[in-house]
């Protein structure tokens, strides 16, 4: 018995994992509306809402970081992967709240028990974790998409219909 023949494209894995990627989109949801739930049922779970944003924004970034890194999602995006001084201040910033994150949220679960810090603890960590995925892959997309390293990359003049 034959196999039903699958499209080439979903073979490739960075295809596939780039298909995952749009698991981002509900997590993200999920994020949001823990966002505006104290609004509608009262602040009282607030600290509780909070932590559960933080986690599935985590998550979300998580799954963003899946995508191609050899493509941009729009334009502002490929300017800053294509210029030196804003990819790295783009990646420094990434870095900061990676450390911010994972070392706020391990420092509220073993030195702030019983506090305000301790309660969103876990969803700085899982914050944390997702923004480490996407920081290698904006390390991945700034080595691709940089002009000063991938000369061959950059639009000429004449390309942009400048030229006459």
């Amino acid at each position: 018995m034959s196999r039903p023949h699958m499209p080439a494209t979903w073979r490739s894995p960075r295809r596939l994992f780039h298909a995952v990627s749009y698991l981002q989109y509900p997590f993200m949801l999920l994020a949001c509306f823990h966002v505006i739930r104290p609004y509608f049922q009262g602040f009282a779970s607030i600290l509780e809402d909070f932590n559960l944003t933080l986690l599935f924004a985590g998550v979300g970034i998580g799954f963003s970081s899946l995508q191609d890194p050899t493509t941009t999602q729009n334009e502002v995006s490929r300017q800053v992967w294509e210029d030196p001084r804003k990819g790295s201040l783009a990646i420094g910033i990434i870095t900061g709240v990676v450390v911010f994150s994972i070392g706020g949220g391990l420092a509220g679960l073993y030195v702030a028990e019983g506090t305000a810090w301790s309660q969103i603890a876990m969803g700085l960590v899982g914050l944390g974790l997702g923004m480490f995925g996407l920081l290698k892959t904006a390390i991945e997309m700034f080595e691709h998409h940089r002009l000063d390293r991938n000369p061959s990359r950059a639009v000429h003049p004449a390309e942009q219909g400048e030229g006459a």
